[in-house]
């Protein structure tokens, strides 16, 4: 039985699936817009989605909550400063996944991932 075994291993140990993950959040909140796969798109959208709502409580705590997945300062101060008072008053939904086309070497969907 897989009770418990949620979400997608992409062909990944444990330790680089949560340093991909933290390396696309990081990029996502710098930049606002990322392309990659679709896939990885869907397990990115609940990790970025926590952080936004985590920041929007605005405290020191919630500041170190943010600093433990981000790992650049710039991009804390950031989300911190600018995304989450943007998000306020929404109450979820921060990402937009669209679909690109395939990639040309191996035929994968590609997605672009967006912060609202």
């Amino acid at each position: 039985m897989r009770h418990g075994k949620a979400g997608r291993k992409l062909n990944r140990n444990s330790s680089a699936r949560t340093a991909l993950a933290r390396a696309q959040a990081t990029a996502l909140l710098r930049e606002g817009r990322i392309q990659t796969t679709l896939t990885k798109a869907k397990e990115l959208r609940p990790y970025v989605e926590k952080i936004i709502t985590t920041a929007k409580g605005g405290d020191l705590h919630a500041r170190r909550l943010v600093a433990q997945d981000i790992h650049d300062i710039a991009v804390v101060r950031k989300v911190m400063d600018e995304v989450a008072p943007k998000y306020a008053e929404r109450p979820g939904g921060y990402t937009r996944i669209l679909r690109v086309g395939t990639r040309r070497g191996d035929g994968v969907t590609m997605a672009l991932i967006e912060l609202v």
